[in-house]
C-alpha cells in the first residue's frame, strides 16, 4: 500500500503544475493530519482521512473545463470515477477506496456527517479555505459553533486567526 507521501506525490503530478490546487491540497492534508493526530484517530482512520484530504479536490480541473468553475456540488458530482481511477494500483483495499470515494463525494455536504474521518476532512478543508479566502470572523465563528465537532479543529481555527476558541 502506498504511503500518504507517495499518494501526495502522485496527486502533485496529477495537478499538472497548478500551484493553487497543489498548495490547497497540501494545506488540507496538513490540517487533516494534524487534527486527526491531535484527536487520536486510530491508524486506519488516520490513513483514510489523509488520503481523502490529498484527493478531495481531484474534480476541480474537470469542473473548470466542464462548468467554468469549481462549485462544490459539481466537485462532489464528478469526483467518484476520478478518485477510483486515481487510487488504482495504490494498494488500498476495496473498502478503503469506497470510504475515500464517499468522503470526497461529500466533502461539501455539511449535514449528516458520519465518522471522524468525514468530520476531520470537513474541518481541515474549511480551515484551509478560510485562510485562502479571508472568511469573516462571523463566518468562522458560525462554522466553529455549528459544524465543527473536534476540540482540535476548533482550537486550530482559533489559533490560525488568533481568536478565542468558541
Amino acid at each position: 500500500m502506498l504511503t500518504t507521501a507517495q499518494i501526495l506525490e502522485k496527486m502533485i503530478v496529477f495537478s499538472a503544475g497548478n500551484i493553487h490546487d497543489i498548495d490547497h491540497l497540501i494545506r488540507v492534508w496538513t490540517y487533516a493530519q494534524t487534527i486527526g493526530k491531535l484527536e487520536h484517530l486510530d491508524e486506519p482512520t488516520q490513513y483514510i482521512v489523509e488520503v481523502a484530504a490529498i484527493v478531495h479536490d481531484i474534480a476541480c480541473p474537470l469542473c473548470r473545463i466542464k462548468y467554468g468553475n469549481t462549485n462544490g456540488k459539481h466537485q462532489e458530482q464528478e469526483s467518484e470515477p476520478l478518485v477510483r481511477q486515481f487510487l488504482e494500483g495504490t494498494g488500498l483495499s476495496p473498502e478503503q477506496v469506497e470510504r475515500v470515494v464517499y468522503l470526497v463525494a461529500h466533502h461539501h455536504t455539511l449535514t449528516n456527517i458520519q465518522g471522524m474521518d468525514y468530520q476531520v476532512l470537513i474541518e481541515a478543508d474549511y480551515i484551509a479555505n478560510a485562510t485562502e479566502n479571508g472568511y469573516s470572523e462571523q463566518n468562522r465563528q458560525n462554522f466553529s459553533e455549528k459544524v465543527m465537532r473536534t476540540a482540535s479543529g476548533k482550537r486550530l481555527l482559533a489559533e490560525v486567526f488568533a481568536t478565542p476558541a468558541a
